[in-house]
């Protein structure tokens, strides 16, 4: 059992099983062996565990409710009942009728900090200092990725400023430990590519480095899945990294049923040869008014204008949500 409490019932006594039963686990609630919250065992373990049956382990069960020791939760099973404090019943306010999970994981979290040694001054200091520092932290982000490939750092710094309606600056991940040695504070935000090396800059500076998935592509992956052999796909993005590894993945998907032709934005020339020769042209919402231009003025020497689709995001909604709520924006 959990918290290795266990039951003795003398068989012979003159004291009833069950009031021996009751006794023993309302010493453990009253001992906190069962704190707020604990699941009690089931009536068939419980009855195994003691030799009683079944019944007079759910009378027992059924007394300790009645005394507001416990409260039996349908489907999941007994727990011992949050009592005065730990019940929430001390606080009223709109956030916790909108968080009362995250009330009850504050509750438990200062409830083991007094477990410690902590006074409740040195608790709320702990409190007040780790949200003073995240505060801190979310008014300066930096989003860092290698020089070679400023390209996804530029997509990555656009949709965050998108989401989080605040200033990000770009920082090439060679430079990022002399930009830190500037700033007191502040959040770095890289793929999961380069979290590694980021953390290691980072981390000598008290600066947290939070890492953002990329999108996974589902719904370009399955339009890919479903082009004709033989065609031209054609793939346009900032970054040459991003392009990099599509191609990868495009081969690993179709082999060499496709061709595929890949152009930076930047490179005009390279752009103009696949506006012509690709049947459909995936890119990054960066790309999408250049590419959409470039098809236009090439419209009378096109047989058939290529289907033009457009990735919405690089970094994962999760991610983003995460961020939000990291930085206290969400």
């Amino acid at each position: 059992m959990a918290n290795k409490v266990t039951f003795h019932i003398q068989t012979d006594s003159d004291i009833p099983a069950s009031k021996q039963l009751f006794d023993q686990i309302q010493f453990a609630i009253a001992s906190r062996q069962y704190p707020p919250g604990h699941r009690l065992p089931s009536t068939r373990q419980l009855a195994q565990f003691t030799g009683l049956h079944r019944n007079t382990v759910s009378k027992v069960y059924r007394q300790l409710e009645d005394t507001g020791l416990v409260e039996s939760q349908a489907g999941s099973g007994i727990y011992v009942k949050a009592q005065g404090h730990e019940g929430g019943t001390r606080l009223s306010s709109p956030i916790l009728d909108q968080y009362p999970e995250a009330y009850k994981l504050v509750q438990k979290s200062l409830d083991e900090l007094l477990g410690q040694g902590c006074t409740l001054s040195e608790a709320r200091e702990l409190f007040l200092s780790e949200i003073d520092w995240r505060l801190r932290c979310s008014a300066r982000v930096l989003v860092t990725v290698p020089a070679r490939d400023l390209g996804a750092g530029e997509l990555m710094v656009q949709e965050l400023e998108g989401a989080l309606k605040i200033p990000v600056q770009l920082v090439p991940l060679e430079e990022l430990s002399q930009v830190l040695e500037q700033t007191h504070s502040g959040t770095v935000v890289t793929s999961r590519y380069f979290i590694g090396i980021a953390e290691e800059i980072a981390a000598p500076k008290s600066v947290r480095v939070i890492p953002v998935d990329i999108n996974d592509y589902a719904q370009e992956i399955e339009i890919i899945q479903k082009i004709p052999k033989n065609n031209c796909l054609g793939l346009v993005s900032l970054s040459p990294g991003i392009l990099g590894i599509a191609e990868i993945l495009v081969h690993s998907l179709r082999g060499d049923e496709l061709l595929v032709v890949a152009a930076q934005l930047k490179d005009t020339f390279k752009l103009n040869a696949l506006v012509r020769s690709a049947q459909t042209i995936i890119c990054d919402r960066a790309s999408y008014d250049t590419v959409k231009e470039a098809i236009l003025e090439a419209r009378d020497d096109l047989i058939r204008h290529p289907q033009l689709i457009c990735s919405e995001n690089y970094i994962g909604d999760k991610s983003i949500n995460l961020l939000k709520r990291e930085l206290g924006l969400g």
